[in-house]
């Protein structure tokens, strides 16, 4: 039993034997004790005053006898006003260490036959240019939220839905077949991505100019826009696209494959994977489908132009385009036909999308479109809505190419990686270096962008993240080694060592109260969907273990059972800061 349930449980039995009243010990309070005060947990004690009609602090003295007099896990108490603070003893630490060793899992659930299946889209990428920063937070955070929830038990599917068909791929298409001379990946030696990316900025560069040309003949905005010969050729070309011309298909096929194989390449460099991808292409004719027959039902309506809406107005919205005049779909439209095409291919218990704030409005309509069409999970979807990621010179713009590349960005934290930790790789193999630059650069990386509650907007900036110090993805890949190499040193005797006889001292029994914390962190991230509570979780485990290693001697310890406790102490740290970083889809290097 965790020792927050037995103290809880304590104290409803203190309540009952010292005033006579009914305590439920999940209503008790029980939080860490603050560092400024001796003790490892705190009780409040107000709720329990009508109880005792005493003061606050003799109330928390009463209880605090009574728990020391009774439960053995608590050695002694201090009372501040009312606030009970408990120092649990030695020997419980001792006991807890070991049960923690004992269990390889320590901190996950497992997942079971009956476990729930959830759901987790993220990515969402347009095949009309590469990855970039957004799309690196977004893949971070979805699959790190899978990785949560999967060590809370849950079964997780990890899907993806490609945007692969719209105005914006026809602007690519259409630029290519004007301005791309036939070249292809191969004989440019670009990866497709950033081929077809190239084309997207090529035609926003061309319609701009148009579009100034024409304002100089004196045409007002809308006008410009509207004769606009680029942007009617884009549309024509989405016409065709969606009345299945063959020319068209072809050409969005091959253009399509290229792009692909350019996001896989992406996705593995990142380390996240997907169970289950969906193409925008397959899935906007059954959300047209569900739109045309919510017309018949009256949930939608159609205008003179011939476009579709849906009529919000009675649940506090405003009319939503669902269909074009000319028919085409809208984003809406495709995620209508998507979910419908999720829950028939999984009995899914929940379903989460990883999208934007920007995208907070679209979320609240597509609930409540599709309960309106009948579809009972329609209100219970949940959109996990992130902060955007900004840059020290502001927003960033892919029309106008001045996104942060993935590739890119991945190339430049390997670097700095590796010119950072340049003195640690001397002497080591070149591909042992370059592997290890690899892992602490993509670390730095992952950390950076997890750590920030994700809810918030937050700043990138690349330097600050690989810095060996401080809280960084580096710091702690830098503990973890310097825990292995003392493990590695002392790797026969911590296989047939003992530590029965030894007794934590405080700083020892500060770092297993901290280690215990992991199942509690690991279930409230999964409840709230939060990377940066295990990320900062993380942190606090190895300053906490960095202190004790500079404070008490490990392998120079002459007491051999006080050596074997330390040496499992930090055996058990390692392995929960490793278990910890893999949420975050964290490696850790055995060496730096």
């Amino acid at each position: 039993m965790k020792i927050e349930e037995i103290i809880a449980a304590g104290v409803a039995d203190a309540v009952k034997a010292l005033y006579g009243a009914e305590v439920a010990p999940e209503s008790v309070q029980v939080q860490q004790t603050k560092k400024e005060f001796e003790g490892h947990l705190t009780v409040v004690v107000f709720p329990y005053l009508k109880a005792s009609h005493k003061k606050p602090e003799e109330t928390a003295a009463e209880i605090g006898e009574w728990l020391t007099a009774n439960v053995a896990a608590i050695e002694k108490f201090n009372a501040v006003k009312g606030f009970l603070n408990l120092s649990v003893a030695p020997s419980f630490w001792l006991g807890q260490l070991h049960e923690i060793e004992a269990d390889e899992n320590f901190g996950f659930r497992p997942v079971t036959e009956e476990s729930d299946l959830v759901m987790v889209e993220y990515s969402s990428p347009n095949t009309n240019k590469p990855l970039h920063l957004g799309h690196v937070r977004n893949n971070l955070l979805g699959y790190s939220l899978s990785r949560i929830l999967e060590a809370n038990g849950h079964k997780v599917v990890k899907t993806n839905i490609v945007n692969d068909r719209g105005i914006h791929i026809c602007k690519s298409m259409l630029a290519w077949q004007k301005w791309g001379n036939g070249v292809t990946p191969e004989s440019s030696g670009k990866k497709g991505d950033h081929l077809i990316g190239d084309f997207y900025v090529e035609f926003d560069k061309h319609y701009k100019a148009e579009l100034k040309a024409l304002k100089e003949q004196g045409m007002t905005d809308e006008e410009a826009e509207a004769a606009s010969t680029l942007m009617q050729e884009a549309r024509e070309m989405l016409r065709r696209w969606e009345a299945g011309d063959e020319e068209v298909r072809k050409l969005w096929r091959m253009m399509n494959e290229w792009v692909y194989a350019g996001f896989d390449e992406t996705y593995k460099r990142l380390g996240v994977d997907f169970d289950k991808i969906y193409y925008e292409s397959d899935t906007y004719l059954e959300g047209k489908d569900l739109v045309l027959g919510g017309i018949e039902k009256g949930i939608m309506y159609r205008r003179e132009d011939g476009s579709v809406w849906a009529d919000l107005t009675p649940d506090g919205l405003d009319h939503k385009l669902l269909l074009r005049k000319d028919g085409t779909s809208v984003y809406m439209t495709q995620d209508i036909g998507t979910a419908k095409l999720r829950y028939q291919d999984y009995p899914i218990d929940k379903m989460i999308y990883v999208v934007g704030n920007e995208q907070n409005y679209h979320f609240q309509v597509l609930a409540l479109l599709l309960d309106k069409l009948g579809f009972k999970w329609g209100k219970d979807l949940t959109h996990f809505s992130y902060g955007m990621v900004e840059l020290p010179e502001g927003k960033m713009k892919s029309r106008e190419g001045t996104v942060v590349d993935a590739d890119d960005l991945m190339d430049t934290m390997i670097a700095d990686a590796r010119d950072t930790s340049a003195e640690r790789f001397a002497g080591m193999p070149a591909e042992e270096a370059a592997e290890i630059a690899r892992v602490v650069g993509m670390g730095a990386l992952k950390y950076f962008l997890l750590k920030v509650d994700p809810k918030k907007n937050m700043l990138f900036n690349p330097k600050e993240s690989i810095d060996f110090n401080g809280n960084t993805g580096p710091f702690l890949q830098y503990t973890y080694a310097r825990i292995r190499s003392v493990c590695r040193r002392a790797e026969a005797e911590l296989a047939e060592c003992s530590y029965a006889e030894a007794m934590p001292n405080e700083k020892e029994q500060v770092l297993i109260q901290k280690i215990a914390d992991f199942p509690g962190v690991v279930a409230e991230a999964g409840r709230i969907y939060s990377p940066a509570l295990i990320a900062n979780y993380c942190y606090d485990l190895a300053k906490e273990y960095n202190q004790f290693y500079h404070d008490y001697p490990i392998l120079k310890e002459e007491n051999p059972a006080t050596r074997c406790l330390r040496l499992n102490l930090s055996a058990v740290t390692a392995r929960t800061l490793r278990a910890g970083v893999s949420l975050l889809g964290m490696e850790m290097p055995e060496r730096m």
